[in-house]
């Protein structure tokens, strides 16, 4: 069902966990499947210096959130901003039609994130 770079993200996953004092949480759920991605970001001169998950959900929604992880520490915000959650499918190589839709959170919660963190009025772009 799943490529080797999906199993790889899933059972290998990269930046796991929580960032203390993080800049930006975004948490998005998709209720059909119960997939619950939470993004955190540290910001250092525009830039995402740090992105880590924690994900509850199937091994799609998983590899998509350590991939959006991947794709995105060292961009800046315009950049990250542009990340689609088809862009994170393909990154992973594709994913199962019927997956598509617990991994396609992945950059909505990355978005959330960065909406957080430009919400203070200090942060703006």
């Amino acid at each position: 069902m799943y490529n080797d770079r999906v199993l790889d993200h899933f059972s290998n996953p990269r930046n796991v966990g929580e960032i203390e004092a993080a800049d930006g949480i975004g948490s998005v759920g998709n209720p059909v499947d119960g997939d619950r991605i939470t993004i955190y970001i540290k910001i250092k001169d525009n830039t995402l210096a740090d992105v880590k998950f924690k994900t509850f959900g199937c091994a799609a929604a998983i590899a998509a959130s350590s991939m959006v992880t991947v794709m995105t520490i060292g961009k800046t915000l315009k950049e990250a901003l542009q990340i689609r959650n088809e862009d994170v499918a393909e990154a992973l190589g594709g994913l199962p039609p019927n997956k598509l839709r617990c991994s396609n959170i992945a950059a909505d919660a990355l978005h959330q994130a960065i909406a957080d963190y430009l919400n203070d009025e200090e942060n703006k772009l």
